[in-house]
């Protein structure tokens, strides 16, 4: 039995993923991206932020500013599934990951997958520095303010309000 049809049964979960560009067309790289997670039958879009201009935070001295963006998306892939699919995304849009926060043209971060909590070698959901950035906070809390951090207890407003 193929993936796909293994999923066809499985309970949809609701996640958010981030996304940031700061290298060539910053929006088009993210609603090429967020192009790309559509057209996964596993996958569903619904909604997408507002983009959000913002400095880079950890990069080399004098990298671009990025977009900054959070789609909320209803999906039956796992986890591990997803994130798979969202490092093809940003392999096929040009990212080489090769230096921690170096600039690049399309960043996508698993935020949260349902209220699961995850840590594996390989994924850690919730994203481990969402609730001390602004640039994640702002867009997420535009789409789910009242979504609760799962390891936190804490509302994404709340985490937000705490950054003021």
């Amino acid at each position: 039995m193929s993936d796909h049809s293994a999923n066809s049964n499985s309970q949809s979960v609701i996640a958010y993923v981030a996304l940031g560009s700061n290298l060539g067309d910053r929006a088009g790289n993210i609603h090429v991206a967020v192009d790309s997670l559509i057209v996964d039958p596993d996958i569903i879009v619904p909604r997408l932020s507002k983009l959000y201009d913002t400095a880079p935070v950890g990069g080399p001295v004098g990298s671009p500013r990025f977009l900054n963006a959070v789609a909320e998306i209803t999906t039956t892939l796992s986890p591990t599934q997803l994130m798979n699919k969202m490092l093809e995304i940003e392999k096929e849009l040009g990212r080489d990951r090769r230096d921690k926060w170096e600039p690049r043209p399309i960043d996508l971060d698993l935020l949260l997958f349902g209220d699961q909590i995850i840590s594996t070698q390989e994924l850690i959901v919730p994203h481990p520095l969402m609730h001390e950035r602004r640039f994640v906070l702002e867009p997420l809390a535009e789409l789910a303010p009242d979504a609760m951090h799962p390891a936190m207890g804490v509302s994404i407003k709340d985490l937000l309000a705490a950054l003021e």
